[in-house]
């Protein structure tokens, strides 16, 4: 077997960025594995998109103990092209992981207990086939047990050196700053929060202070997820619902894809075009732009080929943006509700 070579101009791609207040730099896109990598995808096509992410510059891949389907299979495919491809590149690579959704049977299959997070976390290794992951994270914040419990159980992922790094995902405003103060009390502060974000799914810039601003505040870094709203932030819908899209199939609810949805979609579309971009590519460099010091570390995004993520990780040629655009981009990118995460209705 002819051994894996990266592309020597590597570091040359794609910007990173330092993470909060801390000493981790992370690419400004990054690969998420929520969909299309679990056993119902050809392991081959998985293969080629992890190892064209990391020849364009993404050394951060993204993934949970449940993802798949089944849950669990991810992170055991991801293991397989750790192992053929990318063990001379371990140390190079950031992999993060993470846990509180339903994985198992049981009172302790899921949530936020010490026994479930860390549990997990050995499971999760052993998938991967590594000693340790460089960021864990609490998935979502479990309202049925203490925070306390769950930061403690981040804390001693990153003491008994299973973990490089701690984060948080899917948290409030509140329960945010409430995680940062127990953590930085700990000894481990947390370092990273991974929330929602596009431009129809604003929630975090609202309040005072704003997620992002309260992220900034306690030296976290942020690394927003689903900067294409499911999809709906590319041309694929822009006449209709496809045969085989995710609405189609039912993985995302038909109330999102609304004719005033659709409307402000189209409108993007042509302010992109006049960007000399896709709207894909643009949605992604929006999550991206200069905010001051509630901008964000990192966009997650996805793939299900290799032409799809060298058409989104060109966004990183254009970040830029002048004050006309995004003006206009301002009538558009609306709130919609397009939210299926705990994080923006939670009351912690």
């Amino acid at each position: 077997m002819i051994p894996f070579t990266p592309s020597p101009d590597r570091y040359n791609e794609i910007p990173f960025r330092p993470c909060g207040a801390s000493g981790l730099q992370l690419p400004a896109i990054a690969l998420g594995l929520w969909h299309n990598f679990g056993d119902d995808r050809p392991f081959q096509t998985q293969r080629d998109i992890v190892r064209r992410a990391f020849d364009l510059g993404v050394f951060h891949f993204d993934l949970a103990n449940n993802y798949g389907p089944p849950a669990g299979s991810t992170e055991e495919n991801f293991g397989r092209i750790l192992q053929k491809d990318f063990l001379p590149f371990r140390h190079e690579l950031i992999l993060a992981t993470k846990a509180g959704w339903d994985m198992w049977e049981g009172p302790h299959g899921f949530g936020g207990s010490r026994k479930y997070l860390l549990t997990s976390l050995d499971e999760s290794l052993k998938r991967l086939g590594t000693d340790h992951v460089d960021i864990f994270y609490h998935h979502r914040p479990d309202p049925d047990t203490p925070i306390e419990e769950s930061m403690v159980a981040l804390h001693q992922a990153v003491t008994s050196g299973k973990a490089l790094y701690a984060g948080i995902s899917s948290y409030s405003v509140n329960a945010t700053k409430e995680a940062a103060a127990i953590m930085r009390d700990l000894g481990t502060p947390l370092v990273i929060h991974q929330p929602s974000y596009s431009m129809l799914n604003r929630w975090v810039e609202d309040d005072s202070p704003s997620l992002l601003e309260a992220a900034a505040e306690e030296g976290m870094g942020v690394i927003g997820f689903s900067a294409l709203a499911q999809g709906l932030l590319t041309d694929r819908y822009l006449d209709g619902i496809p045969e085989g899209s995710r609405l189609a199939e039912g993985k995302l609810s038909k109330k999102f894809f609304t004719d005033d949805i659709l409307g402000h979609v189209r409108a993007l579309n042509d302010i992109a075009a006049d960007r000399g971009q896709t709207l894909a590519q643009m949605a992604i460099a929006w999550v991206l732009r200069d905010q001051g010091k509630a901008s964000l570390t990192t966009a997650l995004i996805g793939a299900s080929s290799v032409s799809q993520l060298e058409d989104s990780v060109k966004a990183a040629e254009k970040l830029d943006f002048t004050d006309d655009e995004l003006a206009a981009i301002d009538e558009h990118a609306v709130e919609s509700g397009i939210n299926q995460w705990w994080g923006a209705t939670s009351s912690r």
